[in-house]
Formats: C-alpha cells, structure tokens, sequence
C-alpha cells in the first residue's frame, strides 16, 4: 500500500496546510533569492510540513532538488563532496534559469567536533553556495551559532486541529472511506498538531474498512510533551493562570530548568510594573527551589511551579500579540564556558574534604578561601608548600588557589618541594621501622617510670617557660623568627 503522506504531500504551497506565514516567509525568500544569496533554515517539531514545503517551493519554482540527509553526511569531506557540488554548481539547465534546490535535513544534527568538522562545512558551504539551499531542523537552538547566523530562519509551529480536519476529509473522500466525524476529530485531537501523524492513523485505521466510526480509534496518544518555545509564547503572550499552570505539565523541563528560560525571555515581551510583578513571583518560585535542594522533599515543586507559571501570568496587564525569538537561558552558556574552572576548583575541594573528613561544600565555601587568602601570589611560601604536599596538588591547582601563573618557575619549585616533603612525612610515619639501628630496640630502653615522667613533665614546663620569658610568648616568638609559622597557620584552619 501506497505510504499516503507520500501520496498525498502537497504539490505546491498553495495545497499547504497550516503555517500560513511561513510558507509566505518562504516564497519570499525564494524570489528575492537573488538579491540575498543566503540559505533558510525551515525548524520546528517534526510532522509538520517542513520538508513538504521545501519540495512544494521547487516546484513552484520549477527547480529540480538535490536532497541530502545530514545525519548520513555528516563528515567534512562527504559535504564537501556531495553537498558543495550540488550548492556551487549551477550547470544544470533543466528550467528555473539554471537553478536547483539543494535540502539539506536534519540540519540540527551535526555538532562540530564530534562529526569531524562538519558544522563548520555546511557553515562555510550556505556562505559560499551559488544555488539556493534549504536546510530543515527540528530544534534551531542545537545548530551551531556560525550556521544559525549564517542563514535566514522561518520558524513552522504545530499544525492547528482546524487545519488537519479538511486533510482528513478530503483524504478520505479521495480514498472513498466513509467516516464519522467524531472520529477524523479524535485523530486530529491526539495527534497534537503532528499533520504526520494523523495521516499515518487515518490510513493504519481504514486500512480493510470502508467506513471509520468513532469506535474505531482505538489507536495510542502519541506524545504530546509541548516544546519550550510553544510553552513560552503560552505562558508569556496569552494563557491566563490556570491555563500556564496545566500547559507546564506538558513541558519536558524540570522545575529548575524551566524558571531559566522563563526568566531570561519574560523580559522580552514583559515591561514597567508588570514586569516587577513577574519577577516577585520568580523570585517566590527560587525560594520554593531551594527548599527542595535543602530538604530533597520535591512535594515543594508544586509550589514553585504555581509561582513561576500561573504567577507570571497573573502578572500580564493584556495579551502580548507578535512574533518573540526566543533563546536558551544565557546562564547555560556562562556555565559552559566555566566549565573548565568549576572542574578544578572541585577536583580541589574534593581534595581538602578527603584529607580533613568535611564535605566538599564546607571545603570549597569555608577552607578554600582562607588557603586563597593566606597563599595569595605563594608570598608564604612555606605555608604554599605545607598546603601542596598535604593535599597532593599539582601546579594548575597551586595556581588556582593562590592567583599565580602554573608555569612560573615559583609555583614549580613549589610542587617539587611539597613532593619531597610528602617523601619525608612518608618516612617519618614509618616510626623507623625499617631503621635497622632503631629496630634493636628493647622494651628497656622504651620503658618509662613515674618518677621520671614526671620529671620530664616538669623540665619541659621549666624550658619553655624560659623560653617565653626570652622571646615574650611562645606564639610571638615562632612569629618574630619567622619559623614554623607556615605550618601552624595551615593546621590552624584544617
């Protein structure tokens, strides 16, 4: 049997259904392709008509395609090769002046380093490409920043169920299948704006009948998880509170992640006093946030979800109407690029947590900066060295906590005496055990008797009160000749 989404998929863009501004979008692109030169990237969830439209445009146009998957040319070399001749050649002659279309799909899935430069191929191949290119995507923010800048983008949404009814209709009339219309709305209504999928319930459910009654749909929901964009404009642009709160339980983000990108778009539609409102309720949502991550007791999300969804739009004075780009929480790419200096500031902590039985929280927020403090530019040295040796740290970590450069000859020499200290703290802890001049000894020559203990007891007292009388205190005077006085600042704080 004939796949009828293949049948069936439109033939111009007139025949397209849904997406009326994009698809105007797009036939403006391609008629001022010449003026610009530049590639469109068509994005939005799958089943909408993405890669319809971009067939429906050419032959519009009465330009042949060349099609490429980029999940199987994903290298630079094959893109080059495929790709950048069908994008630079313009020897085809078959109508349209010379033109041919090449689409690209699934643009979203190439990631630079992982696919072997190709991100960076098909960037520099939309730059360079004397014919025009359609590049289809799923989600736009997963392309690399060169690739989205390089192109123009037309955003499709989720096909409306008003639009996918007269499909059905129509389908089923052509298909001569009789129907009830309770049932073409309940195959319309679980699909979920997916005009994919409908088609593909329609025909698995007359497949064998003449006619479909609503008993008959029988087939699964699908998933109908709302992606985050469609969930902004709901909750930011239109829905009252009730409606954000139920439309965010359709949203695949955790509480955490979705108070981000909430916070970071509500500014763009959101001004003056209503915007103040809205940031009072974020702020409540934190609050319950924290509690959750202080207590693991997650009954508290209810709380922040109220806040963060029906709060922000109580907070609206009317509907907000236009088109907003949207983009992923700037903190995400503030921690990505920190990511390198969060690793060693824990790698550290973790260190310090080991040796003096804390958590790596009380290590990195009460120990650390005190180190950081009393090693700062490795001025005491003997401190910096104590430290080294004790948490076994290497130069990029002696640089981290003191502000000085890894690759100074200072903190170089650094590390290699706290090596050699470790060395000797080694062999000190062996209590001379593989001394063989001090493994002789007898229990007589160990054995100590009251008396004179008590009168070792008392001749220490006596010499270091002699020596407090010299030097003013016992601290003071370690301080003044300047000994010891890295060691004992270190155990101070450990």
């Amino acid at each position: 049997m004939t796949d009828w989404t293949e049948k069936y998929r439109p033939s111009s863009l007139a025949d397209l259904r849904g997406n009326d501004k994009a698809r105007d979008a797009l036939q403006k692109w391609a008629r001022t392709w010449n003026d610009h030169h530049e590639a469109v990237v068509l994005h939005g969830p799958p089943g909408i008509g993405k890669t319809s439209a971009a067939h429906a445009l050419a032959t519009d146009q009465d330009w042949p395609t060349i099609e490429l998957n980029a999940s199987d040319t994903r290298t630079k070399d094959v893109i080059e090769q495929v790709a950048g001749e069908a994008a630079r050649s313009g020897t085809l002659t078959g109508g349209g002046g010379g033109r041919r279309l090449v689409i690209m799909d699934e643009a979203d899935n190439i990631h630079g380093n992982a696919d072997r430069g190709g991100s960076r191929a098909v960037t520099s191949l939309v730059k360079e490409a004397s014919q025009p290119m359609v590049l289809i995507a799923n989600d736009y923010y997963d392309m690399s920043n060169g690739l989205r800048n390089a192109c123009q983008e037309i955003e499709f949404r989720s096909v409306s169920k008003r639009s996918i009814l007269p499909v059905l209709r129509d389908i089923c009339r052509k298909e001569e299948v009789e129907f009830e219309s309770d049932a073409l709305e309940e195959i319309a209504e679980m699909n979920s704006g997916d005009l994919r999928g409908a088609l593909n319930d329609l025909q698995a459910l007359a497949d064998g009948r003449d006619r479909i009654e609503a008993d008959d749909v029988v087939t699964g929901k699908r998933d109908t998880t709302t992606g985050v964009f469609d969930y902004l404009d709901t909750v930011i642009k239109q829905a009252g509170p009730q409606e954000a709160l139920e439309a965010s339980y359709d949203v695949d983000e955790t509480p955490d992640d979705l108070i981000n990108w909430i916070e970071d778009n509500m500014p763009k539609d959101y001004h003056g006093e209503e915007l103040a409102v809205a940031y009072e309720f974020l702020s409540n949502a934190d609050r319950w946030l924290g509690r959750v991550r202080a207590t693991q007791n997650y009954s508290f999300w209810r709380y922040a979800g109220d806040n963060m969804t029906a709060g922000v739009a109580a907070a609206r004075h009317e509907s907000k109407g236009g088109w907003t780009r949207y983009g992923p929480p700037s903190t995400w790419s503030k921690l990505g690029r920190s990511r390198g200096t969060r690793d060693k500031r824990d790698f550290i902590a973790r260190k310090i947590a080991q040796s003096n039985g804390t958590s790596m929280s009380t290590a990195r927020r009460e120990i650390m900066p005190y180190l950081a403090v009393m090693t700062h530019h490795c001025k005491n040295r003997d401190l910096t060295v104590a430290m080294a040796a004790r948490y076994k740290l290497e130069a990029e970590h002696v640089s981290f906590v003191t502000g000085s450069g890894e690759s100074t000859n200072k903190v170089q020499s650094i590390v290699e005496d706290a090596t050699e200290l470790r060395e000797e703290m080694a062999s000190e802890g062996t209590g001379g055990a593989f001394d063989p001049d001090e493994s002789t000894t007898t229990s007589e020559d160990i054995s100590v008797t009251e008396e004179d203990s008590e009168s070792a007891t008392a001749k220490e007292k006596s010499d270091a009160k002699a020596t407090d009388d010299e030097t003013g205190s016992g601290e003071k005077g370690a301080t003044d000749t300047g000994e010891n006085d890295g060691q004992s600042g270190l155990s101070d704080f450990m």
